[in-house]
């Protein structure tokens, strides 16, 4: 029997969820991705971590609804966090200049990915100011 496109698993602790993806984010399976963190939200959920070890690929539809979750969840007070992205997400990330909204990370701080060479080596120009991002808890082991 062939496994689904994209699984997701969700773990709550008290106003906490864990949600870990597996398999590609697309277009196909981002539905799925949205519904889960829009639950949380409806579930009173404000800080949700998202670990995508176990994600082989993402796109640009993934990155939109993660950054468009964020969005939601940062307005109301909440926080969201994606741990161990593919590469191709970290790619995005660093060529939208958005890590640090949810990577928890400060900007210009992420370091490349193996094996990224930049495009251009002309001079890259100064980026405002972001105040710092508190740390983000690292979860081993499946616990929250």
């Amino acid at each position: 029997m062939p496994l689904p496109p994209l699984t997701v698993y969700r773990r709550d602790r008290r106003n906490r969820a864990l949600i870990t993806l597996a398999g590609e984010i697309d277009l196909n399976t981002v539905p799925l991705v949205r519904a889960s963190l829009e639950r949380c939200l409806r579930d009173g959920i404000r800080t949700i971590d998202v670990d995508l070890t176990l994600v082989t690929f993402c796109d640009c539809s993934g990155l939109n609804a993660f950054l468009h979750a964020s969005q939601r969840i940062t307005a109301v007070g909440g926080t969201l966090r994606l741990h161990h992205p593919p590469r191709t997400l970290v790619l995005m990330l660093d060529i939208a200049g958005c890590e640090f909204l949810l990577l928890g990370v400060p900007f210009g701080q992420l370091s490349p990915p193996p094996g990224y060479a930049p495009v251009t080596t002309a001079p890259v120009p100064p980026h405002r100011s972001v105040p710092p991002v508190p740390p983000v808890l690292v979860l081993s082991g499946g616990a929250v």
